[in-house]
């Protein structure tokens, strides 16, 4: 089985070295050239308090022909200015909204699969990743696409895989929470669980999950349990986890606010909807970004 992941960052090294590391025939995409070349000669490291490991995928600066299966984790900016082969499955796990519809632009929906994944790393330098939760990850068919290869590569590398018939709902879940955790944890460079200990902190992330709950609604979608109630779970389960958003604004990067607050802001714009603290929370993070 041959697998290509893109995307060197913290997820992608993961990913790459587990699928590497359970004997798949791996290749980390990385446009960089000359960060290629040093991966390519030190290997990827993951360090976990469970099973760290070494893995030597290849790296390259091109999706070899042939593969199986194409597993996307760049930052949603820059999904759209991959090229991607055609009639090969693509499986998008990255944060946010509107990767999917890209990438369906792309190469058809009939070649996407899309979902979530609630494992958390940290990036501490090239090819060295600090794996500090295991949970499930969760996709499904975009409209025809097989998942039999993403089900394989992901048992084989030990993942917990589960296969649903709703991947768009599973990314609404997500990103209800994602919109609140991320930015708040980046704005008051703060631990995940550290949310849940002022009281208006806590209020405050609750009432930006009920407004994204809001405008899911507004495309149909309607939630069997409470998504405030699992965010605030998410942060007790990993209350150490460091979210993407604060690792981006400590190291300087740009974040994906426009793919959690921003969308949320623009499809309630469509709506005619009213989401007042997505709006502010979104405008202070372009703001921490600029400066």
């Amino acid at each position: 089985m041959k697998v290509s992941v893109i995307g060197p960052g913290a997820m992608g090294c993961l990913f790459a070295a587990r699928l590497a590391h359970a004997g798949i025939q791996t290749t980390l995409i990385d446009y960089k050239p000359d960060r290629a070349k040093r991966l390519n000669a030190s290997g990827i490291c993951v360090e976990s308090d469970t099973e760290p490991l070494t893995a030597t995928p290849l790296v390259a600066t091109e999706i070899p022909d042939g593969q199986d299966l194409l597993m996307v984790f760049v930052k949603s900016h820059v999904t759209p200015t991959l090229t991607l082969p055609a009639g090969v499955p693509v499986l998008t796990l990255q944060n946010g909204l509107g990767n999917t519809e890209t990438l369906c632009s792309a190469v058809g929906s009939a070649n996407v699969l899309a979902g979530v994944t609630h494992e958390a790393a940290m990036l501490n330098s090239e090819g060295h990743v600090t794996h500090t939760a295991a949970a499930r990850t969760v996709f499904g068919s975009w409209t025809s696409c097989p998942t039999d290869a993403a089900e394989k590569a992901m048992d084989a590398a030990g993942f917990q895989c589960e296969v649903t018939a709703a991947p768009g709902q599973t990314l609404w879940e997500k990103v209800a929470a994602s919109s609140a955790i991320y930015p708040l944890t980046a704005m008051l460079n703060i631990h995940n669980g550290a949310l849940l200990e002022v009281p208006e902190v806590r209020q405050l992330m609750r009432d930006l999950v009920v407004e994204s709950v809001k405008v899911a609604s507004t495309e149909g979608y309607r939630f069997p349990y409470s998504l405030v109630e699992e965010a605030e779970a998410s942060c007790q389960k990993f209350p150490q986890c460091i979210s993407p958003m604060l690792q981006d604004i400590r190291a300087g990067r740009r974040t994906e606010i426009e793919s959690l607050c921003g969308e949320i802001v623009r499809k309630a714009q469509v709506a005619a909807l009213p989401v007042p603290r997505t709006r502010v929370i979104y405008q202070l993070i372009r703001g921490m970004e600029s400066r």
